[in-house]
């Protein structure tokens, strides 16, 4: 082969090997540039508020003093059934049958009968149909249940699961108690990586003595980067996410969306009946029936927040 036919050949191959070295370098270049914008375009939750938290104001925007006869269903509206509801709890859920309003008190109380294919009956109400919150001060002055196998709830749901079901759009427990562990009240927050599913959950726990013949005041102050937990204006446990991660996303702070109301008495479950004596259920079915009385609810919310979110938001 002479030479001339020889370059003809290669040039051709070196183009090709440089034109190949080109693109990889600017694939590299590319990814880089991809991963740069996208770190810089990151936007950290429950992070950079500013605000005088000792100095905040607060206004009532919603009560239920429970003050007619009845239930006050433009507030308030009944989750019935009884599949368990991902706990393995052991009641149905009737509609108005275990509950009453009286004396200036809701009252919800569960039984030991049969009803559809349970054992035990109960009352669950929302306010999902009526009204949500977003940052806000709560207090429900209540009586709680006693005997083991109840499990008294008043807490909170997503309105609209902005980042999917549970628990990636978050729960707020503002009071959880179970029987079996009388006065000890807890107060808890599940996300997608804080839950008891994964056994990572974040709360605390408070002793407080008379809860089933005393009513006590269960409150949380829910701000954009903390919720701060109390009972009888005594604060136990506060939730901030940035003491575990320097840029919380929402696996970790959901709580920048409405939550509504829930108040209930579940029987059983993996924690309300978790004390099993003899191989029963975790019940004690001597203690029926068992109420939770709530004297009232007050919701209230602090403008500088409110504010605050706004220009967050803008």
């Amino acid at each position: 082969m002479d030479q001339l036919k020889m370059i003809k050949m290669i040039i051709p191959i070196l183009g090709l090997f440089i034109l190949s070295a080109c693109n990889t370098d600017q694939d590299i270049i590319t990814t880089t540039t991809t991963t740069e914008a996208t770190e810089e375009a990151k936007v950290c939750k429950a992070k950079d508020y500013t605000y005088e938290e000792d100095n905040l104001t607060y206004d009532l925007i919603w009560s239920d003093e429970f003050d007619g006869n009845e239930l006050d269903e433009t507030k308030w509206s009944y989750a019935t059934g009884g599949y368990g509801f991902g706990n393995n709890e052991l009641q149905y859920y009737t509609e108005g049958e275990n509950l009453s309003v009286l004396d200036g008190k809701l009252i919800i109380e569960t039984r030991k009968e049969d009803y559809v294919s349970r054992h035990y009956t109960s009352s669950k109400i929302t306010t999902e149909e009526s009204k949500s919150f977003k940052y806000a001060k709560i207090d429900v002055m209540a009586k709680i249940p006693a005997g083991r196998g109840t499990w008294p709830a008043i807490w909170m749901l997503p309105k609209d699961w902005q980042y999917g079901g549970w628990p990636d759009s978050g729960e707020i427990d503002i009071m959880e108690h179970v029987g079996y562990d009388m006065n000890e009240i807890h107060g808890t927050v599940h996300t997608g990586d804080y839950n008891h599913m994964k056994g990572t959950q974040k709360g605390g726990s408070i002793e407080v003595e008379n809860v089933d013949t005393t009513f006590h005041k269960y409150s949380i102050e829910w701000l954009p980067d903390k919720i701060k937990f109390f009972v009888d204006d005594e604060k136990y446990y506060e939730f901030t996410p940035t003491k575990y991660f320097s840029c919380p996303d929402s696996g970790r702070w959901p709580f920048d969306q409405e939550f509504y109301l829930i108040l209930n008495i579940a029987i059983g479950g993996n924690w309300g009946g978790a004390r099993k004596i003899d191989g029963d259920n975790g019940v004690d079915d001597t203690i029926f029936p068992q109420t939770m009385e709530i004297d009232y609810i007050r919701v209230y919310q602090s403008n500088e927040i409110t504010s605050l979110d706004d220009i967050r938001n803008n």
